[in-house]
């Protein structure tokens, strides 16, 4: 094995003897988190650059008074567990604040691991600082650092997300003025990427934990109003389960079946767009029922037989089911919804979902990493994800604001789902109109657009569509764009198309 080398660096205060173990402690518990995992086996790797980064952070200290090298182990720590993530990603979260912390520079660590991980590590290293709290030009900046990163190398990105939610969970040892910074880019910036990512499980903590920085009086009076009702509402889920666990036991079908708590956040943001109290939030809970299946090809034909099953004893919304089988959502999320009315009355959602599809709605587009089979071979909508970046990036200089804009339209947005008529799915940022939705069919239609036909009702090319409608696209061939349409659009595809044909 190589061993690393290592460039000149003043001498600092050495960690005191429990420090050094807690250090080998926190180490094992990494090594061991990424044996137990699917990768191929590069514990020489691993071991190597710890060793450089233990080295290079000798002495140095955080805010807090703890050893930094601390800080990158449990990133790279979430890298691995939470992630799934491998042996290059892990390196590169052990390496991440070596640049910006110590003496030793991207040459040192090309040096010592290659081009591929000083690139990583370079791109991460471009993103340090915050967003907030400067000029909208630097705002705007510090943006197109991240989006551009995301769009040579994702886990540039995922390394960061770690670095944040670690920072995120540590918050209260921060000045009040950090703080406040850090909650509200977590919030704005990270669960929004989080989300478009497929990370739904750290979209939710980085809601939650940014939230109780921001608004600790809202935060605890939900978490209060949870705390008090949870016996009652796991004896309600106890009573639904059962019965629906022993059925799925007579047909043979092994699964795991679990309450899902709504995110406090995602529960004060019902209360304020609906105006209600927090008693009549109805879906402060799901019943998440997860089955065990080796065969891709009968994956989503036991899904929709678990719901046949829920159908037989209970009544089924039919405005309320979600079926995410045949057309997932853009970040690679696969699972089907149903809503149902116990004996009592009380209406559940349950979403039903293999394991693997489990895996993809906690670790998203991660999950490429994690499995070698299967849907999360199939790089595809990830590949659109990155196009979508490119697309935002596409303008050389834009406007700070108008850059801005662009981002909380096309990748901080929700989603809407859309139908041409022969019936292909076509998805859009909420708040995508006629125009944009022609230019995402084909450039052809959006150059000639003139309107379009909604449910059969005849509409501007600016009006802004709703999920599940069925749009047909009006052209005439002599029309041709006008600069007054960059107006009528908002998605980054329909924009730059517009202004290269201006």
């Amino acid at each position: 094995m190589n061993e690393v080398s290592y460039k000149a660096k003043p001498k600092s205060k050495a960690f005191s003897p429990e420090e050094e173990i807690k250090i080998d402690h926190s180490y094992d518990e990494l090594l061991q988190s990424y044996i137990e995992s699917k990768h191929r086996r590069k514990v020489e790797l691993i071991g190597k650059a710890f060793r450089f980064a233990r080295t290079a952070h000798q002495g140095c200290r955080r805010n807090d008074g703890s050893p930094y090298i601390l800080h990158a182990i449990a990133v790279a720590l979430i890298c691995s567990r939470e992630l799934g993530l491998g042996s290059t990603t892990i390196v590169c979260a052990l390496l991440h604040d070596i640049v910006e912390h110590t003496d030793m520079g991207l040459e040192d660590i090309e040096a010592n691991f290659g081009k591929k991980i000083s690139s990583i590590v370079g791109g991460i290293n471009k993103l340090s600082g915050g967003i907030f709290g400067h000029a909208a030009d630097t705002q705007a900046q510090k943006l197109r650092d991240m989006m551009m990163s995301m769009s040579t190398d994702v886990r540039v990105i995922l390394v960061k997300m770690a670095d944040r939610m670690h920072n995120l969970r540590n918050i209260d040892t921060q000045q009040p003025e950090r703080r406040r910074r850090v909650a509200r880019e977590s919030l704005y910036v990270y669960a929004p990427l989080a989300e478009r990512l497929g990370l739904y499980s750290m979209k939710g903590e980085f809601e939650d934990l940014a939230f109780r920085c921001e608004n600790p009086d809202d935060y605890h009076y939900i978490l209060q109003k949870l705390e008090q009702s949870g016996s009652e509402r796991q004896r309600i889920v106890d009573s639904f389960v059962a019965p629906l666990r022993d059925r799925l036991h007579q047909e043979g079908i092994k699964c795991e079946i679990k309450a899902r708590v709504k995110s406090i956040y995602s529960i004060f943001r019902k209360m304020q767009k609906k105006g209600i109290p927090y008693e009549e939030v109805y879906d402060v809970y799901a019943v998440r029922v997860i089955y065990e299946n080796d065969d891709d090809e009968i994956e989503e034909p036991m899904a929709r037989k678990i719901a046949d099953m829920l159908s037989e004893r209970y009544a089924i919304h039919p405005e309320r089911t979600r079926d995410w089988l045949k057309t997932p959502k853009d970040n690679g999320y696969r699972a089907l919804h149903v809503t149902v009315r116990d004996d009592k009355g009380r209406w559940t959602e349950v979403q039903i979902r293999s394991r693997k599809m489990d895996d993809i709605a906690e670790l998203g587009y991660a999950a490429h990493w994690k499995y070698k089979d299967g849907v999360q071979t199939d790089t595809e909508r990830l590949d659109n994800l990155v196009n979508s970046v490119k697309e935002i990036l596409a303008n050389p200089e834009p406007n700070a604001v108008d850059f801005l804009d662009t981002l909380r339209f096309n990748l901080f947005a929700e989603q809407i789902y859309l139908f041409t008529p022969g019936g292909d799915l076509v998805e859009l940022p909420s708040g995508g109109t006629v125009l944009d939705f022609a230019y995402a069919v084909d450039e052809y239609l959006g150059d000639h657009c003139i309107g379009g036909k909604i449910n059969r009702r005849l509409v501007e090319p600016s009006y802004v569509l709703e999920s599940g409608d069925l749009v047909e696209i009006i052209t005439v061939k002599n029309v041709t764009p006008e600069e007054s349409w960059l107006s009528d659009c908002v998605t980054a595809h329909a924009r730059n198309i517009i202004k290269t044909r201006l």
